[in-house]
């Protein structure tokens, strides 16, 4: 039992980053119509953005409280995410709007290595060591009394990093399901993504439309690599593939397209995979270990493809797929 929630929490922070980063996918989905694979190194660039920042302004001026050092580190990720996105759109996908379908796709891959390689120049190959800004000690929610097998307390436990996340990730979902669905922004999205010409004779600059999606994604992607980066306390250029990938699938779980989809799909992704990472060993006799979680995510997508294509609350724009 100790282990089952030690995971489901662990798998509820995770499943909270995943949702952050799966937003931005199906937002520029839905109203583009295009999957952004550079979407996973903006995650990247907001996490290496935030270790230069919080470095450099613990040199500056040491003795400031590591709170405020996280907040500085968000503050400067997430503008320059915002920006990297805004000209990843407007100079790569932008001229190849209406080139096939293939164009924008190999665009975006290449667009993904560059990021990459930029990133390996300026801040080198090496794993970064990101600060400890936070307190690590953890926060006891429930302690398990020893049993005959175990003669060792067993605790469940969540760090305030982790605790952070999960609330943080909480109110942004909430503030852009507020957007979406309250603000003037929001219904010009929904618009654009109904049917973009009729949206422009009725006096909505599609291209803002679409580029504010971009920039509200690379705002959330910006925030979750911080996160990503203090949960494990490391920084690399190649961190923001896989995180992507998996948010991706998330968003496919949960139906690509549907904001909604992506909060339920990255959460329940990232559920599944601290479950199975929790009990993997057990499962397979000890022949895999929980290094190998990873196979779960897209063995949950090849599942989904296989028997549900439009995803758990299915697809808001299945025509442009």
């Amino acid at each position: 039992m100790d282990i089952f929630a030690q995971q489901l929490i662990n798998g509820l922070v995770l499943g909270s980053i995943y949702a952050l980063v799966a937003l931005g996918y199906t937002m520029v989905y839905g109203v583009l119509g295009l999957i952004n694979f550079a979407h996973g190194e903006v995650v990247m660039i907001g996490a290496m953005v935030a270790f230069s920042a919080i470095t450099l302004f613990m040199g500056l001026f040491p003795d400031t409280p590591g709170w405020i050092l996280f907040l500085v580190g968000v503050l400067c990720a997430v503008p320059v995410c915002m920006l990297v996105s805004f000209s990843i759109e407007r100079l790569a996908y932008r001229p190849l709007r209406n080139a096939p379908r293939l164009a924008p796709l190999i665009s975006a891959i290449g667009v993904s290595i560059i990021l990459q390689t930029l990133a390996m120049i300026i801040w080198g190959r090496n794993y970064l060591i990101f600060p400890a800004t936070l307190p690590t000690d953890p926060i006891v929610l429930h302690t398990f009394a020893p049993n005959l097998e175990n003669d060792y307390e067993r605790i469940v436990s969540i760090t305030p990093v982790q605790l952070l996340i999960v609330a943080v990730s909480a109110v942004l979902m909430f503030g852009l399901t507020y957007t979406v669905n309250k603000t003037r922004l929001g219904k010009a999205m929904r618009a654009t993504s109904e049917n973009p010409q009729l949206a422009g004779l009725m006096g909505i600059n599609a291209n803002s439309v679409i580029a504010a999606t971009f920039v509200i994604g690379a705002a959330l992607a910006g925030v979750a690599g911080v996160m990503v980066a203090a949960n494990y306390s490391v920084a690399h250029f190649y961190m923001g593939f896989l995180p992507g990938l998996k948010a991706f699938t998330a968003a496919v779980l949960g139906g690509i397209g549907n904001i909604y989809g992506a909060m339920l799909g990255g959460l329940l992704l990232g559920i599944v995979e601290s479950l199975g990472a929790g009990y993997l060993g057990q499962l397979t006799g000890g022949f895999l270990g929980s290094h190998y979680q990873d196979i779960f995510a897209f063995a949950v997508l090849i599942l989904v493809l296989t028997l549900r294509p439009s995803g758990l609350l299915g697809e808001r724009v299945s025509d442009r797929a």
